[in-house]
């Protein structure tokens, strides 16, 4: 009899439970897109623009055509052009996944720019922070659309949506498809050469995005990339113990960053160490690599001796790792001696560290909190301010909770799968086959030590990608390498020219 009460119990429960979540869904009321407009000028490339800023919702719908979630974006559309069927526009994002796109819009892209130390070597402190009118903004060129992927800045599940119809490989690719597709014929762009920039996992969504825009009976080809710290194929950007493509692709980078911090590579310029350790990584290391323990104790010492070389890292504690240096130690080690780690983002960050005997560092990333403070104050002011945005919650700038809710498998629910690394890079090179005048510009930054250049080199000499449409770029910095002015002009100039090279053809 006891077990009878106890299952009538669990069965309410579970049905009251059941019936709350109908009634949720039941309880969302069909309305109008949230919107918000303002009108602006502005000085880009050396022209007076006038503009209109549109922050607003977009619904985004099942197959059965309900709402299941509402995607915040911010659009800046110029005024006064004489067909704006044809007016290209720019559709970007950062990644994550789980990062709205505040750091690419004050970051780089927008109309206006939050300013950090461009060396790299003092925090942002507190308020108030630089912000800047971006006079490299590409408004004179083509409208720009800043996409916030559900769950991050304002964007929200909704009506009989569910986290799961967005958090994975695939469904946000979906969604953020859906969106563009929705904006494109909502705003009759459908003649207008379209392109996407991403950053981080934005590249690796970029990829996934421009497979999909090919599918679902509406086939939508894209004019170009532009890619900002590619993160295609995640073999090359994940340093883990085992794991014997990052050795290899993360050593110039390694090398990189121990130049800059005067450890390895004196007397020679930034370009040629690194190609000395490109060459060294494609050759005696790589077959090291792979001949593991079939190497005598001679071979090994020669090799920990050429690791000390590019990295400036100890031969003995080299030797102690079999000369297979994780990235989260080398952020350590390499100024272990004064009590300094440096940031995972941009090499060129560093910091002094309260636990000085740790095996990584325990702060965090100071490339990351360095600068992040001011990022968020700047938009969050601006959103207010500049672009009249009232709403009675907060922008998130990344998603909570959304890192261990996300899906990455590659195969839809059902199918067969084995895990794997994650990699969009077969897709793109697909994409590029199919669509034949598809061009890719890939930024990379020397001191990135979470996406390094040289895995973005050794992505694309494989999967077949056509290499007369793929266009390399390099920067002294880091991940968001426009947090240093130099490389901030230099990256605005290369995206310009890649852009005008696209709409030319």
């Amino acid at each position: 009899m006891k077990k009878f009460h106890l299952l009538l119990i669990s069965f309410l429960i579970s049905f009251t439970a059941l019936a709350q979540e109908a009634s949720t869904e039941s309880k969302w009321t069909p309305r109008e897109p949230k919107k918000f407009e303002s009108l602006h000028t502005g000085t880009f490339n050396g022209q007076k623009i006038n503009y209109k800023a549109v922050v607003g919702e977009t619904f985004l719908k099942n197959s059965k055509g309900e709402v299941t979630g509402a995607l915040w974006s911010t659009a800046y559309l110029r005024e006064g052009v004489l067909d704006p069927s044809k007016r290209p526009v720019l559709f970007i994002f950062n990644g994550g996944p789980g990062s709205a796109s505040v750091w690419l819009h004050v970051g780089f892209f927008g109309p206006k720019v939050v300013k950090t130390d461009s060396g790299a070597g003092i925090d942002d402190g507190a308020a108030p922070f630089r912000v800047e009118e971006n006079k490299q903004a590409l408004l004179d060129l083509t409208d720009l659309v800043f996409i916030d992927p559900i769950g991050t800045g304002f964007s929200q599940v909704e009506g009989v949506g569910k986290t799961a119809d967005f958090w994975g490989l695939n469904e946000d690719a979906s969604s953020i498809a859906q969106f563009i597709r929705t904006w494109v014929a909502q705003q009759g762009r459908w003649q207008a050469p379209k392109f996407i920039a991403g950053e981080s996992f934005g590249t690796t969504r970029a990829a996934k995005v421009a497979e999909v825009l090919e599918e679902g009976g509406q086939s939508m080809a894209l004019n170009g990339l532009v890619l900002i710290s590619q993160a295609l194929d995640y073999a090359g950007s994940s340093s883990w113990a085992d794991n014997l493509t990052s050795f290899f692709t993360y050593l110039p980078s390694q090398a990189a960053t121990a130049w800059y911090h005067k450890k390895a590579g004196q007397g020679k310029t930034l370009a040629a160490f690194t190609q000395e350790a490109r060459a060294f990584a494609y050759g005696e290391y790589l077959q090291s690599l792979f001949l593991g323990e079939k190497q005598t104790p001679a071979q090994k010492e020669a090799i920990a001796a050429k690791l000390a070389y590019f990295t400036g890292l100890d031969k003995a504690y080299i030797l102690r790792s079999d000369n297979q240096i994780l990235m989260h130690r080398f952020k350590k080690e390499l100024l272990r001696a004064e009590g300094k780690a440096i940031g995972t983002l941009d090499g060129r960050y560093l910091a002094l560290e309260t636990d000085k005997s740790a095996e990584g560092p325990v702060l965090g990333d100071p490339a990351s909190y360095m600068t992040g403070s001011a990022y968020t104050a700047v938009f969050n002011d601006y959103l207010m301010r500049d672009l009249k945005v009232s709403l009675d919650r907060p922008y998130f700038t990344s998603a909570s909770g959304m890192g261990g809710s996300w899906n990455w498998k590659p195969v839809p629910d059902g199918a067969y799968y084995e895990p794997s690394y994650v990699s969009t890079a077969r897709a793109l090179s697909e994409v590029m086959h199919r669509n034949t005048q598809m061009k890719v510009m890939v930024a990379n930054g020397y001191y990135d030590l979470i996406t390094p250049f040289f895995d973005a080199e050794f992505t694309f000499a494989r999967h077949n990608f056509p290499q007369d449409r793929v266009a390399m770029t390099y920067y002294e910095a880091g991940h968001m390498m426009y947090n240093r002015q130099e490389d901030f002009d230099a990256l605005a100039k290369d995206v310009r020219a890649f852009l005008e090279g696209v709409l030319k053809k």
